[in-house]
């Protein structure tokens, strides 16, 4: 597999994350539903903000190992929360995991009206191999 990052700027560096990911020669592409702070036994967490997301972030590096991925070969990754103002404190937590990893995505993060029952953060990826 060949991935070549393309960035016209040099702005989204600070940001943790690609204009966009070119991917060649892939043998395998696993899309990651939304993984949020739901725990081993379905319950979603009422915790706080931080909380949550360490552990969508926990669940997220789960289901890529299970799957026999490579957390470092997410190609694209979308975070929705209830609240850019209340998650955005807590970024770096994502940006260490991001280059813990070596990651270079695509990003998308929207603040959405709503998730399911408690939770206040979501986050969905694509990666490849």
């Amino acid at each position: 597999m060949e991935k070549r990052v393309i960035n016209p700027w040099q702005w989204q560096d600070e940001r943790s994350y690609v204009q966009a990911v070119e991917v060649k020669g892939v043998t395998g592409t696993l899309y990651v539903s939304g993984q949020a702070a739901v725990l081993a036994d379905g319950q979603s967490s009422t915790a706080d903000m931080k909380t949550q997301l360490i552990q969508a972030i926990e669940n997220l590096g789960q289901v890529i190992s299970e799957a026999g991925y490579e957390c470092s070969n997410i190609v694209r990754l979308t975070i929705y929360t209830t609240s850019t103002a209340e998650l955005w404190p807590h970024f770096p937590i994502l940006q260490e995991w991001i280059a813990k990893h070596g990651i270079k995505q695509a990003l998308t993060f929207m603040e959405v009206k709503s998730l399911f029952e408690t939770l206040t953060v979501e986050l969905e990826a694509t990666v490849v191999k």
